[in-house]
């Protein structure tokens, strides 16, 4: 499988995402950070999904403008929908979904922290997303952030693929390292990205990674 790692600035629109997909047509995958866009624009992240037959793995903002989980196959159907679980409790809602022969695990944003408790039920996970909203606010939360995620590969025995986007910051802080990271069922690092936010296309069976430059 061939995914595409992307880390969008902010936008109202989908215009990076339908860049992307434009330019990488023979991906299977496309992940995108938490928050990329509104529950309006869900009817045409499907359209993408079904014309360019790539499933496509993002955040969104419901009614309310609160975040929620998103995962669309490549026929344009919603395998996974929920709210974005309250601070403080416990990954209690459905995290994973299956598609065809993989089976995808997720954890939007700060659910990593609750990943190795939350997914512990959840078996023959291939995949596990973490689609983040903004970058880290420290050197220490990057690092933390990273080897929670490392844990949490070995842990389930599954990928584990994480990316933010390239501007904003927590709460308006000032302060955003932008990242994206990928280690391997073993806890081995894929690739692992701190203020760059180039695009990644990770071939799944090799681990090779490409980089593409592309301009928005």
């Amino acid at each position: 499988m061939n995914i595409l790692i992307g880390q969008p600035k902010m936008e109202q629109n989908l215009e990076q995402l339908k860049l992307e997909i434009e330019s990488n047509p023979t991906v299977d995958l496309i992940l995108y950070p938490e928050g990329y866009c509104t529950y309006t624009q869900l009817d045409r992240v499907s359209e993408l999904a079904i014309q360019f037959k790539t499933s496509i793995v993002l955040g969104y903002r419901d009614e309310s403008n609160k975040d929620r989980v998103l995962i669309v196959n490549n026929k344009g159907e919603t395998l996974l929908t929920r709210r974005k679980t309250p601070e403080d409790e416990l990954l209690l809602m459905p995290s994973s979904a299956t598609d065809g022969s993989e089976q995808y695990g997720y954890l939007l944003c700060r659910e990593i922290f609750m990943g190795r408790e939350g997914l512990k039920t959840h078996e023959h996970l291939s995949i596990i997303f973490n689609p983040i909203g903004v970058g880290m606010f420290s050197e220490e939360q990057f690092t933390e952030w990273s080897e929670e995620a490392r844990k949490i590969a070995v842990e389930r025995k599954a990928m584990i693929i994480g990316t933010s986007h390239a501007d904003g910051s927590y709460r308006n802080c000032g302060v955003s390292i932008p990242i994206a990271y990928c280690f391997d069922e073993n806890g081995e690092e894929v690739f692992l990205s701190k203020n760059d936010t180039r695009t990644r296309v990770l071939d799944t069976i090799s681990k090779e990674v490409s980089i593409l430059e592309l301009s928005f």
